[in-house]
């Protein structure tokens, strides 16, 4: 029998490239139904292992990527919303959750993807609410995914009479180690577990592929969709590259479990098929649910030792920011407004602290272009963000008690500090945005600028570490120094400002790198004008 190579390769990649897109779509529009809310229920759900593997199924499920649920949750680890062990409950769940796709393949109902690609599309070209334009989205995705499907099936229906694929079946038959290298492999090139399990679920029913070879695949699926978080883990914290690599280690350990028990499982799996009479796709899909859910059953109670296997395998301290507060209790608030207000100072001056550190590697980024300074800047520009929210939140709920005026003044003072902090934070963000901006557009400043901004850099940053410690220790001669390099900085700022425009008019420098450098100018004297706020504060306080 003759085979059509094109056609069959057409089908195939043109069909992946449907299925993927389906995929997208589908965990984008459900994503968006859920009302983005993946990152609260990861942060919230997951005080301890048990909560986290349900929160990893929850919100694989919403987004139908394990590796979207493991970088979220690299990401959470990275900005300290997270322990390693709680991290490791999200991503035995996350690997459960994606099973549902296997789930919704095999259901099929491939003869109907042109109709429910139909309405999907109605309801996002036709409606403009977004809560509908998003259900149509996920619509059109779940279309396209089974559309998808049928082609790569179509395409992939003549390999069952190809020699050297069935030789390469009863090969995997006979090396179980061959199909999870093959499943791995596949997987990382893809970068979806659940387009290459599509894809065997395919060749399981075209009767290409027996059911002890296809099982070792799948579990190579499973290792190889490892890959995304590794990948995003790549420049971050040791916590987030622990993290990632417990996703690697974990399905690691429990393909070498089911290799060893291949025989057992696969019995199994056909005990399953011929008892609820399972369609080949929904076969698959059993199959991958039961190995994902003992994996994580077998797994579940050595969390710890997990843990102690990553710390080992990547040694080092690690630098974590920590987004939550560490002062603020509501109990104090009952027992004593003055107790309570001084937790809220202790808060207000960990933000302090942060905004510093956020400038300090504001200006690294800004002189080595380093994307490790920007990205550390960017989280704790996040934890400045969180803080503020908490930090206000606590002081309203002091502010219900009566307090006297002595309190009230204080409470006053740190509602408006929290308020010039966060505002610090905004400005540093911006000036790495300029930074990006400078970079991605290959904009060049002069030596001469780049000189002028280190020193107005370094004095913001003296100026900012001054007002902290002035708010911490009511400290009326170090806010009398903020006060004076304050007055530096204006005058620095009008200076660089006078002699950026002259180098622009002589043609030293592009008018597009003076915008640059203007903006930065301009956040760093804004910055300044927020330090000067907190000291004023305390300078208008009584003796």
């Amino acid at each position: 029998m003759d085979i059509d190579l094109q056609s069959l390769i057409f089908e195939f990649i043109g069909g992946l490239g449907i299925f993927l897109l389906g995929i997208k779509f589908m965990g984008d529009g459900l994503q968006r139904t859920a009302g983005d809310r993946l990152r609260d229920i990861l942060d919230r759900f997951t005080s301890n292992p048990f909560l986290g593997v349900l929160a990893g199924i929850v919100v694989t499920v919403l987004i139908q990527s394990s590796s979207g649920t493991t970088v979220l949750t690299v990401g959470l680890v990275s900005a300290g919303f997270m322990t390693l062990r709680q991290a490791i409950g999200v991503i035995m769940g996350a690997n459960i959750g994606t099973t549902v796709t296997a789930f919704i393949i095999g259901i099929d109902i491939g003869e109907y993807a042109l109709p429910i690609i139909a309405v999907g599309s109605l309801l996002i070209f036709f409606f403009k609410n977004q809560k509908v334009n998003a259900i149509g989205q996920a619509v059109f995705g779940f279309g396209a995914l089974f559309f998808g499907l049928e082609l790569m099936s179509s395409g992939m229906s003549p390999l069952r009479s190809l020699e050297a694929f069935h030789e390469l079946t009863v090969s995997m038959s006979d090396t179980p180690v061959l199909g999870v290298v093959i499943g791995t492999v596949f997987t990382l090139i893809v970068q979806s577990s659940s387009a290459t399990i599509g894809i065997l679920q395919g060749l399981f029913a075209e009767g290409a592929i027996e059911l002890k070879a296809a099982l070792p695949v799948l579990f190579g699926d499973n290792i190889g969709t490892t890959i995304t978080a590794i990948l995003a883990s790549l420049g971050a914290s040791i916590a987030a590259k622990r993290a990632a690599l417990t996703h690697v280690v974990f399905n690691l350990i429990g393909t070498v479990i089911f290799l060893v028990f291949l025989g057992l499982f696969t019995s199994y799996v056909a005990f399953l098929q011929s008892q609820l009479s399972l369609n080949p796709q929904m076969t698959i899909a059993f199959a991958h649910g039961s190995f994902n859910i003992l994996n994580t059953v077998i797994q579940f109670p050595f969390i710890g030792g997990l843990a102690w296997l990553v710390t080992k395998l990547i040694p080092g301290e690690d630098t974590v920011i920590e987004y939550k507060p560490k002062h603020l209790d509501p109990l104090v608030i009952q027992q004593s407004s003055s107790l309570a207000l001084e937790q809220a100072k202790k808060e207000v001056v960990r933000m302090g602290e942060y905004a510093y550190h956020g400038l300090d590697e504001t200006l690294k980024y800004t002189t080595t272009s380093d994307k490790k300074h920007s990205e550390l800047a960017m989280q704790i520009e996040g934890a400045i963000n969180n803080l503020d929210q908490k930090v206000t939140e606590y002081l309203v709920d002091i502010s219900a008690d009566s307090m006297t005026k002595m309190e009230r003044d204080k409470h006053t003072f740190l509602m408006d500090s929290v308020r010039d902090i966060e505002r610090i934070g905004d400005h540093f963000e911006n000036i790495i945005e300029l930074n990006d901006y400078r970079i991605s557009h290959k904009v060049n400043l002069t030596e001469q600028a780049m000189e002028d901004l280190n020193v107005m850099f370094d004095l913001t940053i003296l100026t900012v570490k001054q007002a902290v410690k002035s708010l911490e220790n009511n400290d009326r001669e170090a806010a009398l120094e903020v006060v004076r390099k304050e007055d530096q900085i204006d005058q620095m700022e009008r200076n660089y400002r006078k002699k950026h425009i002259i180098r622009v008019n002589e043609g030293l420098c592009s008018a597009t790198a003076g915008i640059v450098f203007v903006d930065m100018l301009s956040n760093l004297e804004r910055i300044g004008d927020h330090a000067v706020n907190i000291a004023e504060e305390i300078l208008e306080k009584e003796n």
